[in-house]
């Protein structure tokens, strides 16, 4: 019996640690080849030296478990280094089928007190990241496709946030790139399904390097021998159905995995709708029909993603 994703190639950027090791292991066990990056720096803020030991040491496992794959040290916010990202799995393995974009860092501030370059910096990682290879992994599957080439197979699997969903007080920059990933992946959805191609966009919850102060005290295992419902390992196999062909029909999607739970987002619905009596609003007509409605509404009202999907203190 042939595995889910037999033949096929994949990109994991972030993949030397915590969420993104996962995730290419899991595509690794379902039967992916793997490229395997990170910039390997070991602050979770994007500080100190490059290494590229934590993707050497994923690649190896995923070989010493019988798998196929190569490590890449390499900053994909940078465009052509992003280039060489997709070259190298076009070189090792013959072509690009998959492409997870995972990679990421922290620089939390609150919006009054964060600099420029904490701004600059977060949404270069995330935001720009998730572009650069974006772009140039179409340019692969467009390319193929004018070329003549039927069945062209291609799969985006990107990496937004609930910090985008309901907000996160203390990282401005965070949200705005995670909220402007999920434009990417729906414009990107739509650009690539004529060439054969999907892409989705999931929020996951995962204890790891970057979230273990905010996840501290939330969820804990309940015994040693029990799985950590915010573990990974919760989140990649998302990530491989996303990846396979049973997916074909999925695409332009947002959603949240945790812990056994998958929550498919809607797009934003009209809450409510006012229409002028006259030819134009003016201000105290706008002030009749709106004041009134949100003061019948519970102040700072937002999408409460804890209680609604089921995470909890203690």
């Amino acid at each position: 019996m042939s595995l889910p994703l037999e033949g096929l190639s994949a990109i994991v950027t972030g993949a030397g640690r915590g969420l993104g090791r996962a995730e290419a292991l899991e595509l690794a066990r379902l039967g992916a080849s793997v490229v395997v990056n990170d910039y390997g720096q070991p602050g979770r803020d994007g500080s100190g030296e490059a290494s590229a030991t934590p993707a050497e040491e994923v690649a190896a496992e995923i070989t010493a478990a019988g798998g196929r794959a190569v490590a890449h040290l390499g900053d994909i916010a940078d465009f052509e280094t992003a280039r060489g990202l997709v070259d190298l799995a076009v070189t090792a393995f013959g072509k690009l089928d998959v492409l997870v974009n995972n990679a990421g860092i922290l620089r939390d501030r609150m919006v009054f007190s964060m600099s420029e370059d904490e701004w600059d910096s977060v949404i270069r990682v995330h935001l720009k990241g998730h572009f650069n290879t974006t772009h140039f992994a179409a340019v692969h599957w467009r390319g193929r496709a004018k070329a003549g080439e039927t069945g062209v197979y291609g799969r985006i699997v990107n990496t937004s946030s609930e910090a985008f969903l309901a907000g996160s007080a203390g990282q401005p920059n965070y949200a705005a790139a995670k909220g402007g990933i999920v434009g990417l992946t729906t414009s990107t959805a739509l650009a690539l399904a004529r060439y054969g191609v999907t892409a989705n966009a999931i929020c996951p919850r995962a204890r790891t390097r970057m979230t273990e102060d905010v996840f501290a005290g939330f969820a804990e295992p309940a015994a040693e021998d029990e799985l950590d419902p915010l573990s990974p390992e919760h989140v990649a196999p998302l990530v491989g159905y996303l990846a396979s062909p049973a997916a074909a029909r999925v695409n332009g999607q947002l959603l949240v995995v945790h812990g056994g739970m998958v929550a498919v987002v809607e797009r934003p619905r009209v809450a409510a709708k006012f229409d002028t009596a006259k030819e134009v609003f003016g201000f105290e007509e706008l002030d009749g029909l709106l004041t009134p409605y949100f003061a019948e509404r519970p102040p700072n009202e937002t999408f409460a993603a804890s209680e609604v999907l089921g995470l909890r203190k203690g």
